[in-house]
């Protein structure tokens, strides 16, 4: 087996070609092996704007995989005996409250980490994301409870952001520091996380970070930060693969760190927990004859090629990241980039697994960029037709409805308030707070408009469709993405507008 396993110069073929092939400008790649650095290298620039290249100090968003540290500073304060793990979340935080009373009274600390809450998938993220979002942790708090569930209380999995913010308030209101302070004073200062930071205001200030990229219209653009301050619990930190590095080789050691291991982060009870499933995700094979996924406290679990793996993955505006450790073979791989290609870490994530389970004649880069092309050819496809659409509506002015009947302030509940205007002859969409969702709106069809933000780079780019009263006046509307391969994030489909004004 040991001779199908990537040398260090395999590894950088590998990246190199993956970043070709995915038009990623940067990234930094490490592989943990028995204890030691297998490999570690970094690889291009951190971003197109400076040409700087990526160094082992280069801050990267890890995005959610920041979800993990909050599932393991809460093991800490259950460790503590501060909390349990099925602690309800209404007796550290009273005002915390969802649609259903009974779903309210029963939430647990738990529950904020398992994605089992029957809020649908990303609820309420546009409370946080993009980064220029006012919400405010106690209007969000508040706002849980407008946001309609799509399942019954832990009976399904749907991925969560919001229940991770609660989460962090938690370690914060349990600790009687902040989440920011907990988490260094706890995790990075024991590991010797010297270059991993919390706060979007030291983050922009660093020198040495990278920018998210976005491939608009073919060319490279530079994007701005996704989440507001408050979202830093369920994805927010940003660190340098050296400080992810020892990270992910404390988890493989079971919490334990230090010359001797003979520190440790948590229990081995706690750690534990965190890798044991607590909702199914799925079942069946996939790659690697993986015959259930789960998710636990902060870590996806599954079986792959007879090995327990716990893995997870990050998505910011323009970056992605991926942790991966198998305990039984002492592996972990961190990939850490600057573009927003989820295709290009799995390649080379599974690329390197392959050499440990003696796998030959896989090409996964061309399996995931095979499929990657394929979904953005579909996604182009629809794209197109409705801007055919468009085209057709405006040639036939006659259709056109009349755009006074539209303009108006129109509120919806956890959201706020959107302001359609009529300005140079087209309707304009703002959102009062949330300056990115801020575009045009051009006639589709019925009483529906197509809205093109400003920033091309959010590529979430909305319909949104009109209620009318008896008079054919608007009265409400809802949303709904363009392209199929709009950010989740973006969950149009959870808003209700109605007019006020």
């Amino acid at each position: 087996m040991r001779s199908q396993v990537l040398s260090n110069s395999q590894i950088d073929s590998l990246v190199q070609k993956t970043m070709t092939t995915f038009n990623v400008p940067g990234m930094a790649v490490a592989v943990l092996k028995d204890g030691k650095m297998y490999h570690k290298n970094t690889y291009g620039i951190s971003s197109v704007k400076t040409n700087a290249p990526v160094n082992e100090n280069t801050l990267f968003g890890v995005a959610s995989n920041t979800k993990a540290f909050t599932a393991a500073a809460l093991g800490q304060l259950v460790d503590q005996k501060k909390i349990k793990w099925d602690t309800k979340v209404n007796d550290i935080i009273p005002e915390f409250k969802l649609y259903d009373p009974y779903v309210t009274s029963e939430f647990t600390i738990r529950d904020l980490l398992t994605h089992r809450s029957g809020l649908g998938l990303g609820a309420g993220d546009l409370m946080v994301f993009p980064a220029t979002n006012t919400t405010t942790m106690e209007e969000m708090i508040h706002n849980m409870r407008y946001l309609k569930p799509v399942s019954s209380f832990r009976s399904k999995y749907d991925y969560d952001n919001l229940l991770y913010i609660i989460a962090g308030e938690i370690v914060a209101r349990v600790s009687n520091t902040s989440y920011d302070d907990y988490i260094a004073n706890h995790f990075f200062k024991p590991l010797g996380m010297t270059r991993s930071l919390l706060s979007m205001a030291e983050i922009d200030a660093d020198n040495n970070r990278i920018d998210g990229h976005s491939p608009v219209d073919g060319k490279l653009q530079t994007t701005g930060y996704t989440f507001t301050q408050i979202a830093t619990p369920a994805g927010g930190i940003y660190a340098s693969i050296n400080d992810m590095g020892k990270w992910v080789q404390a988890l493989l050691d079971e919490g334990k760190y230090g010359p001797e291991l003979q520190d440790s982060l948590f229990t081995k009870a706690t750690y534990k927990e965190l890798l044991t499933p607590q909702t199914l995700v799925r079942s069946g094979k996939g790659h690697y004859n993986t015959h259930f996924t789960a998710y636990g406290l902060g870590f996806f679990l599954s079986d792959v090629n007879g090995y327990f793996q716990a893995t997870h993955t990050g998505g910011l505006l323009g970056i992605v990241s991926q942790v991966v450790f198998l305990p039984e073979l002492e592996l972990g791989i961190i990939v850490l980039t600057n573009q927003e290609s989820g295709a290009a870490f799995n390649a080379i994530s599974n690329s390197i697994k392959d050499g440990y389970f003696a796998i030959k004649g896989q090409d996964r880069i061309k399996e995931y960029n095979d499929r990657r092309l394929e979904s953005e050819r579909k996604a182009d496809s629809i794209v197109a037709a409705v801007d055919r659409d468009i085209a057709a509506q405006l040639k036939n002015k006659k259709t056109l409805p009349d755009p006074a009947d539209y303009v108006g302030t129109y509120n919806d509940s956890w959201f706020g308030d959107v302001i359609i205007s009529h300005q140079n002859k087209n309707l304009h969409f703002k959102a009062s707070k949330l300056s990115d969702l801020t575009g045009t709106m051009s006639f589709y069809k019925g009483t529906t408009y197509a809205v093109r933000w400003n920033d091309p780079s959010l590529k979430a780019d909305a319909f949104v469709t009109f209620s009318l009263d008896i008079e054919g006046k608007a009265n409400g509307f809802t949303m709904s993405p363009i392209s199929p391969l709009t950010d989740f994030s973006y969950n149009y489909q959870d808003l209700d507008f109605k007019r006020v004004d």
